[in-house]
């Protein structure tokens, strides 16, 4: 890209989630028009964007006439065939390219790409067939994980084989024909690193952010991430060589284990706005949804200092219950509410996020979780 794109363009989303609403909400402040693709209607995105496509991504004239109307195309989503970034690239600029997406969307390719990069991953193996599985696991040991080699998410699509005679029932479960299988890692801790890259290599981070899990979801993301200055730096540095082999434009989350014995291993990447991100919106000078917007534009990257120690908390719609959550009670603390325009709330969905600002990260991830707490009718 020689010339930036600049406000009063049309920029387009591949997918129209929530990513894509805040993504929208950062072009639309920057003057940009937002265009989103996907084959819902009424979606968290396409509430606050121009024009709202809903076709199926197989949908070729659809994606020719939704990339005619736009200046550059990014993703919120990133499972879509690889025809799509075929068919938009002859009309405009995607970012990140196709072959990010496709490195990104098949745990193989990706677990084999950073490998062959020098990056350190967990010892994994390809497996196509149940006979495999046994042969991998014997390899691997136990306790080990097993995994569809895409479309999983949120714990989706894997399992922890505990003991060898678990294969046959667990490989069933998965229904695929492509699967990895990975060494389990015996973690201290999980961190994630977001950054930006422009076409001219400039490159910024986040982080990293240090997150805790339930039942395979994001629950809360800390940053700073606490851990002594050598870990950030190390996580850091794995997570810009990540974006320089794969010579990334746009924004991209590194998500990582710290071992028990101070290794850093990479357990996967996403190549867009990640939900531990969602704090900068509120704790950061340059927010990752505004990077986007520079980094595939062409503009000069924005400053990612952090304002204050920050959590972020997910709500989900387990909160809901029987009744509406105590939105007043919430609100009468000193947090700041993002909720995502779902119609429904269903139990494990993303129905938005709350970010607490302190002098602590201990404080912020105390205030954050009683915040929450306090949505829920006694």
């Amino acid at each position: 890209m020689t010339n930036p794109i600049l406000p009063g363009a049309t920029l387009g989303v591949l997918g129209s989630g929530q990513l894509g609403r805040m993504f929208a909400i950062a072009a639309r402040r920057l003057g940009y028009g937002v265009h989103v693709y996907s084959p819902e209607v009424d979606t968290p995105a396409g509430q606050v964007a121009d024009r709202e496509f809903a076709a199926a991504y197989d949908d070729l004239e659809q994606l020719a006439e939704f990339a005619r109307s736009v200046d550059v195309v990014t993703f919120e989503f990133e499972n879509v065939p690889a025809e799509v970034t075929d068919c938009i690239q002859k009309h405009c600029p995607v970012h990140p390219s196709g072959s990010v997406l496709a490195i990104a969307q098949n745990r193989i390719r990706e677990k084999s790409t950073l490998r062959d990069a020098g990056l350190a991953v967990p010892a994994f193996r390809e497996v196509t067939s149940v006979e495999q599985l046994h042969a991998a696991v014997s390899e691997l040991g136990t306790p080990s994980v097993v995994k569809t080699a895409s479309s999983g998410y949120d714990g989706k699509g894997q399992a922890v084989i505990h003991d060898p005679g678990q294969v046959d029932e667990i490989w069933a479960s998965l229904a695929t024909d492509q699967a990895i299988l990975e060494q389990f890692v015996d973690f201290d801790c999980e961190l994630s690193v977001v950054g930006a890259r422009n076409a001219l290599g400039e490159f910024v981070h986040y982080g990293p952010f240090r997150n805790s899990h339930t039942d395979h979801i994001l629950d809360v993301t800390v940053c700073p991430s606490g851990l002594p200055g050598d870990v950030n730096e190390r996580a850091i540095d794995v997570a810009r060589r990540v974006f320089e082999c794969l010579d990334v434009v746009g924004v991209l989350c590194v998500e990582l284990f710290v071992t028990n014995d101070g290794r850093i291993l990479i357990n996967e990447i996403a190549p867009r706005p990640h939900n531990s991100g969602h704090l900068t919106i509120d704790a950061h000078k340059t927010c990752q949804f505004e990077q986007q917007v520079r980094a595939i534009c062409g503009l000069p990257l924005g400053n990612a200092g952090q304002l204050a120690d920050a959590a972020m908390a997910n709500v989900l719609g387990d909160v809901w219950g029987e009744s509406e959550p105590r939105w007043s009670a919430l609100l009468a603390s000193d947090v700041k509410l993002h909720l995502y325009g779902k119609a429904e709330a269903r139990p494990g969905r993303k129905m938005g996020h709350i970010t607490a600002l302190a002098d602590s990260i201990e404080d912020a991830d105390r205030n954050v979780r009683a915040a929450r707490e306090s949505l829920l009718n006694r």
